[in-house]
């Protein structure tokens, strides 16, 4: 259904710290920088993007919105969590585990990044 996802970020290092822990951990490689200075992740047909604001304007993140990652195991789940606490990354909402909701079972992870982005991993048990 997406092409790619682009977040914003004041503090590319640190973004990236963040991103090139938790995105091996999905299998996917680290990013590279394109000529722009975006920095980019590529997987499955797909493209996950960081990028300082093209309008010169801060960064912010969405009040609101989620990128979430799909995870093949609740051990990859918590890997992801916890490589991303580890680079800079702030846990939000409930511990990492299972919630019940309206389409069955979730093990569910939620993070901020480093530019205050709200990310989630995701995995459905069988």
């Amino acid at each position: 259904m997406f092409s790619h996802v682009m977040l914003g970020t004041d503090d590319m290092p640190a973004s990236r710290a963040f991103y090139d822990a938790v995105m091996p951990v999905l299998g996917v490689s680290p990013g590279r920088e394109d000529a722009k200075g975006r920095v980019v992740y590529m997987g499955g047909g797909t493209m996950f993007m960081l990028s300082r604001p093209i309008n010169g304007e801060p960064a912010c993140h969405a009040n609101g919105g989620t990128v979430g990652f799909r995870c093949t195991s609740e051990a990859q789940l918590r890997e992801w969590h916890a490589a991303g606490l580890a680079h800079g990354g702030t846990a939000i909402e409930d511990p990492p585990g299972e919630r019940q909701t309206p389409f069955g079972p979730l093990v569910l992870a939620y993070l901020r990044d480093p530019a205050g982005n709200k990310l989630c991993a995701a995995y459905r048990p069988a």
